[in-house]
């Protein structure tokens, strides 16, 4: 009796702690299932977004895939499959700890309270929140939100900003939460808000991909500083290495210059100082 009871109780200790061992790395999940997936963002150009035939294009989507070309050189196979899967602002982290997607890729702000969710790779671009209006009644500043509407995609560093400096600032402002950038865009097009507050990059991406760009203007002024990078899995140490491996190559050799090219020449020919720096800061060697 003794003995069965002292193997009941060794039974009981030994299988919580079988059921929390270690997950799958993402090197091994992706070698055994044969697919990586990529998850990203429908509505916020240049950085990621679908084109006009309905495929996910964007600077992240290039990071993203050059990526995925590593892990099947790691891995010894060609044949692995990249999936592509939609996330917005609200789900997009939670499709990671979920083990849902394999990599974030989109306009994400690396933040020390994220890292609480998910770890983040070398930061791939530097931006801050700013502000864009129709040129006909033109909102330059977060004193001229005064007694208006102003639209903000939820679940986004943005938000969190915006109404912290709308506080501080003491003016009488709506701020209508919305889905998407898009969303927003839409509003902001049909007068519903007279602004829309985002990424200043993905504010000038709208601008660039509607069909009268002439009729908005984005103000030079920012109010936050937006670090992005890609997000992943946390405590996946090997994963985020081949990723970070990646992107530093990319930026010692200078052949990021033409993905930058690529998404943002059509507006900036010179890259700005700040992302300058994202680049030679992160050209880690090896």
């Amino acid at each position: 009796m003794r003995h069965l009871l002292t193997t009941a109780l060794l039974t009981a200790l030994l299988v919580p702690a079988a059921s929390g061992a270690d997950p799958q790395s993402t090197l091994d999940q992706i070698a055994s299932s044969g697919k990586i997936r990529i998850g990203f963002r429908q509505s916020v150009p240049p950085m990621s977004f679908r084109d006009n035939e309905g495929n996910p294009v964007g600077y992240s989507i290039d990071l993203c895939t050059m990526i995925a070309d590593a892990v099947k050189i790691k891995l010894g196979n060609p044949e692995i499959s990249v999936d592509l899967l939609a996330v917005n602002s609200q789900n997009r982290f939670e499709a990671l700890v979920e083990n849902k997607i394999d990599i974030l890729c989109g306009a994400t702000t690396k933040t020390l309270a994220r890292g609480e969710l998910v770890d983040f790779t070398q930061l791939t671009f530097a931006t801050g929140a700013s502000l864009m209006s129709l040129q006909a009644e033109p909102v330059n500043t977060i004193e001229d939100l005064e007694g208006k509407k102003v639209a903000v995609a939820k679940g986004t560093t943005t938000e969190k900003v915006l109404i912290e400096v709308v506080a501080q600032s003491r003016i009488k402002t709506e701020i209508v939460t919305v889905e998407s950038a898009v969303e927003g865009f839409d509003m902001l097009a049909k007068g519903e808000v007279a602004a829309l507050s985002a990424d200043q990059v993905v504010l000038i991406g709208l601008l660039f991909t509607s069909d009268d760009p002439r009729r908005y203007g984005v103000s030079e002024v920012t109010f936050s500083y937006e670090p992005f990078a890609l997000a992943i899995r946390r405590n996946d140490a090997d994963f985020r290495l081949l990723a970070d491996r990646v992107l530093s190559r990319l930026y010692r050799t200078g052949k990021i210059i033409e993905t930058y090219q690529r998404w943002f020449g059509g507006f900036s020919k010179e890259i700005p100082g700040a992302i300058a720096a994202v680049y030679q800061i992160n050209a880690t060697p090896e």
